[in-house]
């Protein structure tokens, strides 16, 4: 890759138009996934032999879940980023993936909930996995509410880059907790060093969820960033030319 254009992009002034293309074609791969993801996984794929068709509350559970983690390693990466290297775009970034995380966090418990009540009989038990993903959700909070106490944005951005980071730990744990602990949460049904252990249509309709939640999310994410850089670059020139 041409590191010229790394550095390039990495100004909001530079970045903000090639954001504005990009969001159609992420809003638009999107709902196409998601669709598609849910008629295979609703239609096409067959009852489980053992939870019926409650089982299949996996095809939003699950990729909300992986997205949970995904976007705040994301998260923290940027806000890392911007903290060593002082580069506005990295803390606006991990600003503007925050509340997608959240929303994916707080939809992995309540549809958590949702399947626990018919497998295990109860909405919520204090499970290590539930638990750690639980304490994702309030990092996000605390990570938004941090920043927006701060008036000062980079002094914001530090703040909420020093939380990001030390939360970070607890992505490993939600991964890791049902092989850690003796937990009720069932384990991976997709692994990167085993079969997966899913009906291959399962795992398509999963699958193509997943990708339509990763799509949402660049596309949430560079609205939102764009929103980010037009309040924080009000007094630029370039923005008075734009508008």
């Amino acid at each position: 890759m041409n590191t010229s254009l790394l550095y390039r992009y990495a100004s909001p002034q530079q970045f903000y138009p090639l954001a504005g293309k990009l969001i159609p074609w992420f809003a638009i791969l999107a709902v196409l996934l998601t669709a598609a993801g849910l008629y295979v996984g609703l239609v096409r794929a067959p009852t489980d032999w053992q939870q019926g068709d409650s089982y299949r509350i996996i095809y939003v559970h699950v990729p909300a879940a992986w997205m949970s983690m995904v976007i705040y390693l994301a998260m923290a990466f940027w806000a890392g980023i911007g903290l060593v290297m002082n580069t506005r775009l990295s803390s606006m970034m991990a600003s503007a993936l925050a509340p997608t995380g959240a929303m994916f966090t707080a939809l992995a418990l309540w549809t958590g909930a949702l399947w626990g009540k018919p497998t295990w009989g109860a909405w919520w038990v204090w499970d290590a996995r539930l638990t750690s993903e639980l304490i994702l959700l309030f990092l996000y909070i605390g990570f938004m509410t941090l920043q927006s106490a701060i008036t000062d944005p980079r002094r914001a951005d530090r703040a909420g880059a020093l939380l990001a980071l030390v939360g970070v730990v607890n992505i490993p744990i939600i991964y890791f907790s049902v092989k850690w602990w003796n937990t009720l949460h069932q384990g991976a049904s997709v692994s990167l060093t085993a079969a997966p252990s899913m009906a291959a249509v399962m795992l398509t309709g999963m699958l193509l969820v997943a990708l339509g939640a990763w799509s949402y999310t660049f596309a949430a994410a560079l609205a939102r960033l764009r929103c980010i850089i037009l309040e924080r670059e009000k007094r630029s020139a370039w923005i008075k030319e734009a508008a």
